[in-house]
Protein backbone atom coordinates (compact mmCIF):
# COMPACT_ATOMS: atom_id res chain seq x y z
CA UNK A 1 0.00 0.00 0.00
CA UNK A 2 1.13 3.72 -1.08
CA UNK A 3 1.55 5.62 2.22
CA UNK A 4 0.66 9.23 0.25
CA UNK A 5 -1.01 9.78 -3.00
CA UNK A 6 -1.79 13.21 -4.17
CA UNK A 7 -2.59 15.26 -7.13
CA UNK A 8 1.17 15.47 -7.44
CA UNK A 9 1.83 12.17 -8.20
CA UNK A 10 4.11 10.71 -10.53
CA UNK A 11 2.85 9.23 -13.58
CA UNK A 12 5.69 7.31 -14.42
CA UNK A 13 5.81 5.15 -11.49
CA UNK A 14 2.24 3.87 -12.30
CA UNK A 15 3.11 0.48 -14.20
CA UNK A 16 5.15 -0.30 -10.91
CA UNK A 17 2.58 1.11 -8.30
CA UNK A 18 -0.16 -0.70 -9.82
CA UNK A 19 1.04 -4.00 -10.17
CA UNK A 20 2.41 -4.10 -6.48
CA UNK A 21 -0.68 -2.66 -5.15
CA UNK A 22 -2.73 -4.95 -7.60
CA UNK A 23 -0.67 -8.20 -6.00
CA UNK A 24 -1.17 -7.03 -2.80
CA UNK A 25 -4.92 -6.49 -3.13
CA UNK A 26 -5.35 -10.43 -4.71
CA UNK A 27 -3.25 -11.65 -1.57
CA UNK A 28 -5.62 -10.11 1.03
CA UNK A 29 -8.56 -11.19 -0.68
CA UNK A 30 -7.24 -14.39 -1.28
CA UNK A 31 -6.74 -14.40 2.31
CA UNK A 32 -10.59 -14.62 2.87
CA UNK A 33 -9.86 -12.46 5.69
CA UNK A 34 -14.04 -10.71 6.23
CA UNK A 35 -12.87 -8.49 9.63
CA UNK A 36 -12.93 -4.51 9.84
CA UNK A 37 -9.41 -4.08 9.68
CA UNK A 38 -8.77 -6.42 5.92
CA UNK A 39 -11.75 -4.79 4.41
CA UNK A 40 -10.03 -1.06 5.07
CA UNK A 41 -7.11 -2.03 3.09
CA UNK A 42 -8.77 -3.73 0.82
CA UNK A 43 -10.99 -0.64 0.28
CA UNK A 44 -7.86 1.07 0.62
CA UNK A 45 -6.49 -0.54 -1.81
CA UNK A 46 -8.65 -0.22 -4.22
CA UNK A 47 -9.09 3.24 -3.65
CA UNK A 48 -5.27 3.75 -4.32
CA UNK A 49 -5.49 1.52 -7.38
CA UNK A 50 -8.52 4.01 -8.87
CA UNK A 51 -6.66 6.79 -8.12
CA UNK A 52 -4.15 6.09 -9.70
CA UNK A 53 -5.67 4.93 -12.92
CA UNK A 54 -7.44 7.55 -13.18
CA UNK A 55 -4.98 10.46 -12.52
CA UNK A 56 -2.57 8.41 -15.24
CA UNK A 57 -5.82 8.29 -17.46
CA UNK A 58 -4.99 4.50 -17.86
CA UNK A 59 -7.78 2.16 -19.39
CA UNK A 60 -8.99 -0.78 -16.59
CA UNK A 61 -8.87 -3.26 -20.07
CA UNK A 62 -5.07 -2.52 -20.23
CA UNK A 63 -3.82 -3.54 -16.80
Amino acid sequence: MLDNLESSYDCSNAGEDLHRLKQELAELRGQGSEDAEAQERINRLENQISFIMNKCDINSGNS
